[in-house]
């Protein structure tokens, strides 16, 4: 008796497992797909997916990235937001299969800090040297700045693209300054090996003491670090999104603010007006969710899709 009632328990919970796979293994998910599948929902619920004469082109939620494979802009497209989505680099060839990012199968976020301020110089090699978040921020500025023909100057970055920050060598007070210097360095400026082209640090002196530049594969940890804050203005025409990775390194939407420093450019390079291109770029605008929460966006990879529709660049 005590076997055929452990036998019927667990004949009981078969049936019970066996009933809820069908429901939520089987039922359930189908239903889900078949909603999914209505007129309304299906695009969405297959990728939101872009085709271009039959032929799958992108998705309008993941970003691309509208270079030449090599970094260097296209510039009849609109540019998405730098992105830490790449492989890492061959072994053999030192290069990324996809070093521009937007790589879908690595999505990634940069780990670097508002305290990162400080390049890592190798001592032999210059392409091996590590920049600080700082430095990437700077160099990112300069470089849009020069493509999109405004002003990429930064507060606390030199006019070379780099941090501007000394390295203040000497005995610290109670409270861990250095008040009397005895050597100063521009810790992100390396010295040049070239000596008919010196180095010239961004700063002459400070606080009495000559401005040296720095000497790689030297540690200059011990000095106190000193960010300077420089002559450029806070409010900057290159937005913030134009010189950092979003979260994924994925996202396809830029700010208007972005968006309309590079007008000029686009409508120049398909050969159309200002006005004509600013009015594709107003239709792509996303406001606040529920209007107020987030900011509002321009869907680059739909931006850039209309514009081949409606303004092809002509070889």
């Amino acid at each position: 008796m005590r076997m055929s009632a452990w036998i019927r328990q667990h004949i009981a919970a078969l049936r019970a497992l066996l009933v809820l796979t069908v429901i939520t293994g089987i039922i359930y998910p189908a239903v889900v797909l078949g909603v999914a599948q209505l007129p309304g929902l299906k695009d969405k619920a297959n990728g939101s997916l872009i085709t271009k004469d039959g032929k799958l082109v992108g998705s309008s939620l993941i970003g691309q990235a509208f270079t030449d494979g090599k970094g260097n802009a296209l510039v009849q497209y609109f540019q998405t937001r730098p992105s830490n989505s790449s492989p890492a680099a061959d072994s053999t060839t030192g290069v990324s299969a996809i070093p521009d990012g937007y790589d879908p199968t690595n999505t990634s976020f940069g780990n670097m800090g508002p305290e990162s301020v400080v390049d890592t110089l190798d001592a032999n090699d210059p392409k091996k040297d590590k920049f600080s978040l700082l430095t990437t921020v700077c160099q990112r500025s300069q470089a849009v700045g020069q493509l999109e023909g405004v002003d990429g100057s930064r507060p606390y970055c030199t006019s070379g693209g780099v941090g501007a920050v000394l390295a203040v060598m000497g005995e610290r007070d109670s409270h861990g300054l250095v008040t009397h210097p005895s050597q100063v360095v521009s810790v992100n400026e390396a010295c040049s090996t070239d000596a008919k082209n010196p180095t010239t640090p961004f700063l002459d002196a400070y606080e009495g003491v000559k401005v040296e530049c720095a000497k790689r594969g030297e540690d200059y940890s011990t000095g106190q670090i000193v960010p300077i804050r420089g002559d450029a203005s806070a409010d900057t025409p290159v937005p913030t999104d134009a010189v950092t990775a979003s979260g994924s390194g994925l996202d396809p939407q830029i700010s208007p603010e972005y968006a309309a420093i590079q007008v000029a450019r686009v409508a120049k390079a398909r050969n159309v007006s200002v006005d004509q291109i600013k009015a594709v770029v107003d239709a792509h605008k996303i406001g606040r969710a529920l209007g107020f929460m987030g900011e509002p966006t321009v869907n680059v990879v739909e931006l850039n899709y209309d514009l081949d529709t409606k303004y092809p660049v002509k070889a």
